[in-house]
């Protein structure tokens, strides 16, 4: 793994953090500027991350489709090759059982 060229998983990760970064300081700028409510006593803070939260979901799910399904075929790639050595290895055991 270089940094030219980082593994799918670590960039849809970096991605999606990014997408919520943005979305935290546009729902924070929008409840300074009272473009939506505050929340009620102290809970300000947690109604911003909730608005961030929420912002963030949907617009990760369309900005970011092609990383995750990059990130996806790597991990069925990965998955197939410790499924083909669990494979390989029951028929080491059961080779040197049935000697």
């Amino acid at each position: 793994m270089t940094f030219v060229n980082p593994s799918p998983t670590l960039r849809y990760t970096a991605m999606r953090i990014g997408v919520f970064m943005g979305c935290l300081v546009f729902s924070a700028v929008l409840v300074h500027f009272g473009l939506v409510p505050k929340g009620f006593g102290d809970s300000n803070v947690i109604w911003v991350l909730l608005l961030a939260l929420v912002l963030s979901a949907p617009l990760s799910f369309v900005l970011l489709r092609r990383q995750r399904d990059a990130m996806s075929a790597q991990l069925v790639d990965k998955v197939a090759g410790a499924r083909a050595k669990l494979e390989a290895s029951k028929s080491q055991e059961d080779g040197a059982a049935q000697r």
